[in-house]
């Protein structure tokens, strides 16, 4: 136990006294995480929309009436369809409304009013997205005799606001990728260093060394996730914790311990801090995309769903989320943790047998 807390407080020391990582664990688990929760949009803001009006009446103006901040610049008017087409084919324009000459006529009549739009597809998501509002408001105009009445009522989210969600998606990314980095770095610092052939003459069991590097990395990694939420995620957003925050810590003490497996692995087959990234990106990065952190599992193709279950991430991700806003109990998290925990033993395991042969 002295040699292991020798070896741990070693690591941290070291931690502490390098400025570019506390830099940038720093960076990840406070301004990173915000950028991504402030910063990516999923539904429209300021979109940019012109329009052609031949109809010379009201309709049409009360249609765009309701385009408006901040989710709509004001519009614009263009004199042809051809030139709010080359708008849109210089980017100037995201959405262009076509209001022919007999769409008021044709509604003033009650027979089939067509009105058109050309989207810019390359910004799929916010060109569709937006399509759905412009369906919406449309719909108040129609005159349909419909006697159903939809009521919607939102589970977790009533707000309907996506920063909280991606703040935390961001926190369980930034996660991964660090623990894995940190991980591998400390152990091929030690080769780049010239101390490698030092540490093996140490009287101290390898294995003990292993446990002591790789956890304390974990033990860094657990700081800034708490960092993460005193200040961002639950501070900055607000996000709902319905959950226990202690079944949380605890789900991420087991998956760091599967991501510093991987650690492991990467530093026993890296010679510098430089392949330690790039070994790092190019493992993880599938794993991530597999996770649902960015799609739902359901709309993966039936390969990459199963692949899917081969990434501790998804599990960590849906517990996480189950914590967070279904505030599940702590017993019905059973296949979260046993993801976690599987995937995390065989992985570790392996890392630490790959990295341990070095020794």
């Amino acid at each position: 136990m002295k040699a292991f807390l020798t070896v741990f407080n070693k690591e941290l020391f070291g931690f502490l006294r390098s400025v570019g990582l506390i830099a940038v664990v720093l960076y990840s688990f406070t301004a990173d995480i915000y950028v991504a929760g402030a910063g990516i949009q999923i539904k429209p803001r300021n979109v940019k929309v012109g329009y052609v009006d031949e109809t010379g009446g009201g309709i049409s103006k009360k249609i765009l009436s309701h385009l408006h901040k901040p989710e709509f610049d004001p519009p614009r008017r263009f004199l042809s369809q051809e030139a709010l087409s080359r708008a849109i084919f210089d980017k100037e324009i995201l959405v262009g409304i076509l209001f022919d000459r007999d769409f008021e006529k044709a509604y003033r009549r009650g027979a089939n009013a067509q009105l058109n739009l050309l989207l810019d597809a390359t910004a799929a998501s916010q060109a569709f997205t937006t399509l759905g509002y412009l369906q919406n408001i449309v719909l108040e105009f129609a005159k349909l005799d419909f006697p159903v009445e939809i009521k919607s009522h939102k589970l977790f989210n009533q707000n309907a606001d996506n920063k909280s969600f991606m703040a935390l998606t961001e926190l369980l990314s930034v996660i991964t990728l660090l623990i894995v980095i940190l991980t591998a770095a400390a152990f091929v610092k030690e080769k780049e260093d010239g101390t490698w052939d030092i540490m093996l003459l140490m009287p101290v069991d390898p294995r003990v060394t292993i446990l002591a590097k790789s956890l304390s990395q974990v033990a860094i990694v657990l700081g800034g996730v708490v960092l993460a939420l005193g200040f961002v995620v639950l501070g900055a957003f607000d996000t709902p914790l319905n959950g226990s925050f202690w079944a949380f810590m605890l789900l991420t003490f087991f998956y760091s311990l599967s991501s510093a497996g991987i650690g492991l692995f990467v530093a026993a087959v890296s010679k510098s801090v430089m392949q330690v990234a790039q070994l790092s990106i190019i493992i993880m990065m599938p794993l991530i995309f597999l996770s649902g952190a960015w799609t739902p599992i359901y709309a993966m193709h039936p390969f990459l769903q199963t692949m899917s279950l081969f990434s501790p991430l998804r599990y960590y991700i849906e517990g996480s989320e189950s914590i967070f806003y279904r505030g599940t109990a702590f017993v019905d998290l059973w296949p979260y943790f046993s993801g976690v925990l599987i995937l995390g033993i065989l992985l570790y395991w392996y890392g630490f047998r790959k990295i341990g042969r070095l020794f």
